[in-house]
């Protein structure tokens, strides 16, 4: 599917390398928890504008959340990018051991930074296209805040901004160069805030309520329901609030947040009900009251095999990039402080069948994983979340893993931040630009491929359609946490 005009679209990219790799960069520098990524929403706002396109800001009640727009006429495709950090996640680029910038600081830990560039290279790239070859289409690069703990996608997508699309393309940044068959796990999130009567532990113990006990106890509760949920969920917390440090105090006030996960969300909501009840039972022990403080929520993604395949054509026609010498080395550095085998890896290879053997053999003890793999439209469920998912149900959504890291490589760690500004994400970040641009502009002179992506996903949906979890009395300012994945 290649012809002069896409080959030169693609090369704009690397024409451009350095404005995509110092937005990137400068990104990372000011790192940004959800919803708060004023700097990088400013940086790819401004880009965008210089490039030509039409920007509308503050979407579905979110001030970092844009669109920016060019073309006119069908088909609509919709490029996602995120640019949100992880709090305390802090470290310093290039270094091999852990050392934060600011300790308790926020960091990318998940490659936003990178994320955001690409998708930002892709949207360039394919905005050439129309220009040099007078093919009508519209290209919109979303920018989607609060990816980590705070679903903005799905707050985007409750308020009908997708709903224009066509279809849906997006990246993210990886260990492996491969775009992705697979589905994740739906999810809702859910605070729950006990208030009791706060007494003086030794003199008044039996005037207290202690919300200390009540958050205890639920935590006591939940453990219980683990053994009789489906196997395939997952329910995570965090204590928020343990109602403070003083021991000779029957707290008055404590606080927990839980992430509850599942193949579909309708097995999430189950799951949800359940917990609301083992809240309300430790609070009727305890004698206190029992509140929900926040909630969001994401479905499972909806993989489109028709979408995928073009996605995996076109990176296997532009194959992985080339590392230096200096390059292996230091991924061979960075992977010493490394546990691997890494589970990404394993399962890469469980996505491409059979051909995922000859994959191990080859590539199991290398320091990058230097290859563009096969696309294999296999049914397979990622054990993490992502509010991609939201997207998925209202259009037809496809996405690719970029290697912007070495080998093994954990996710939301020291060692993932530490590689954001090295050359070897730069070239990862680069390739998912082209891939996206790539795919969309075959989209483009195609729309025999869009026609069968969207008769795919109707019959994917079988009947349902896309149903907004969140409620609409909730904003997305009332859900912040972390993380999504």
């Amino acid at each position: 599917m290649d012809n002069l005009f896409k080959t030169q679209a693609l090369q704009e990219i690397d024409k451009s390398a350095d404005l995509f790799c110092r937005v990137s960069d400068a990104i990372f520098d000011a790192p940004e928890t959800a919803f708060q990524e004023h700097t990088a929403a400013r940086l790819m706002c401004e880009a965008l504008e210089a490039e030509g396109f039409s920007v509308q800001r503050g979407l579905a009640g979110m001030d970092t959340a844009f669109a920016a727009s060019f073309g006119s006429g069908s088909p609509t495709i919709g490029i996602l990018a995120e640019y949100g950090a992880l709090s305390n996640m802090s470290q310093q680029a290039g270094l091999l051991e852990p050392s934060p910038v600011q300790k308790g600081a926020p960091g990318h830990a998940c490659g936003h930074n990178l994320l955001g560039g690409g998708a930002m290279a892709a949207a360039v790239a394919v905005k050439r296209y129309p220009e040099a070859s007078g093919t009508a289409g519209t290209v919109i690069c979303y920018g989607c805040p609060g990816e980590e703990g705070g679903s903005g996608k799905a707050f985007m997508a409750r308020d009908g901004v997708f709903d224009q699309l066509d279809c849906a393309l997006t990246w993210h940044p990886s260990t492996i160069n491969m775009s992705s068959p697979a589905s994740t796990l739906a999810n809702y999130q859910v605070s729950f805030r006990f208030r009791g009567t706060a007494a003086h532990a030794a003199n008044a113990a039996h005037l207290g309520r202690s919300a200390l006990d009540a958050l205890e106890l639920m935590t006591t509760g939940i453990q219980y329901l683990r053994e009789h949920i489906i196997p395939e969920a997952r329910i995570h917390y965090a204590i928020t609030n343990a109602g403070g440090a003083a021991p000779n105090v029957v707290q008055s006030e404590a606080e927990i947040v839980y992430l509850i996960r599942a193949p579909h969300a309708n097995q999430v909501e189950e799951i949800y009900q359940r917990v609301q009840k083992v809240a309300q039972g430790a609070a009727l022990m305890t004698e206190t009251g029992v509140e929900e403080t926040g909630f969001k929520a994401s479905y499972n993604v909806l993989p489109n095999h028709t979408l995928g395949a073009v996605m995996g054509d076109n990176l296997l026609a532009l194959g992985a990039p080339t590392c230096t010498q200096d390059e292996w080395d230091w991924a061979r550095a960075m992977c010493d402080t490394i546990q691997r085998p890494n589970r990404l890896f394993q399962t890469a290879a469980g996505m491409m069948g059979p051909k995922g053997a000859g994959f191990v053999s080859a590539y199991q003890d290398k320091a990058i994983y230097d290859a563009a793999l096969p696309y294999v439209p296999v049914q397979y469920v990622l054990p993490s979340s992502s509010d991609v998912g939201d997207v998925s149900w209202v259009c037809p959504t496809a996405q690719i893993g970029a290697a912007t890291m070495c080998a093994g490589t954990p996710g939301h760690s020291w060692q993932l931040t530490a590689q954001g500004k090295s050359s070897i994400a730069h070239k990862g970040m680069l390739l998912a630009g082209k891939v996206i641009a790539g795919t969309a502009i075959d989209l483009l002179c195609h729309p025999e491929i869009l026609v069968k992506a969207k008769e795919e996903h109707t019959k994917t949906l079988d009947g349902g359609g896309y149903r907004p979890l969140i409620p609409q009395n909730i904003g997305p300012l009332d859900v912040l946490g972390e993380p999504d994945a």
